[in-house]
This record gives C-alpha cells, structure tokens and sequence, in this order.
C-alpha cells in the first residue's frame, strides 16, 4: 500500500514541475492548476500511504486529482506530450487511488 502511495506522489511532484518540462508554463491557468492539484496530490498520497479502505479521505483526494489530470488538456487545450502525459499519469493515479481504496488493513498476528 505504501508503494501505490509513494508512486502517486510522484507523479503529483512531476504534475508540479511539468509546465517548465512541457513547456506550457506560458498559460498561467495551466501552470497554475498543474501546481496546485500536483501540491495537493503530493500531500494527500503521502498521508494516504498507510490508510487503506473506502473511509479514507486521503485516498479519494489523488483519486480526484487523477481525473483532473486526466480532463486537464482537454480544458486548457493542450496538445502533443503534455496531452499524453497528463492523461496517462492521471490514469495511474486514479488506478493506484483505486487500489488503495479498495484495500484491506492486513493486521500481524500477535503470537
């Protein structure tokens, strides 16, 4: 579970630094929805990390974002690798997101 967590913060850190990578910080509204869902999903994955299940808040946050990311070009009409690589990380995300909801706390036996 940490893992899935871990991944998706990383994407969330690429989200942050791809206007300057992609070159469509010249779009403010872009630049600026990239930083902050990316801020926003870096956090929440962390937290979310260890909290598996339906009830965690921390998971629904990156699995929203994960859409975002995924309807993000389309909005701010952007095309070629950024297209790409927003839809496809915000897959990711949002499978990952999945995943971590859908998981069980496994507790360790004490003997």
């Amino acid at each position: 579970m940490k893992i899935r967590g871990i991944i998706n913060a990383i994407i969330g850190i690429w989200f942050v630094i791809a206007p300057w990578m992609l070159g469509f910080s010249y779009d403010r509204g872009a630049t600026s929805a990239s930083i902050v869902f990316g801020i926003l999903q870096v956090i929440t994955s962390l937290l979310g990390a260890n909290k598996p299940g339906w009830n965690s808040w921390q998971n629904w946050i990156p699995l929203i974002s994960g859409l975002w990311f995924v309807l993000f070009p389309f909005i701010y009409s952007l095309t070629g690798e950024v297209l790409w690589s927003s839809i496809i990380l915000g897959l990711m995300t949002g499978l990952f997101s999945l995943w971590s909801l859908n998981s069980k706390l496994k507790l360790k036996a004490v003997s």
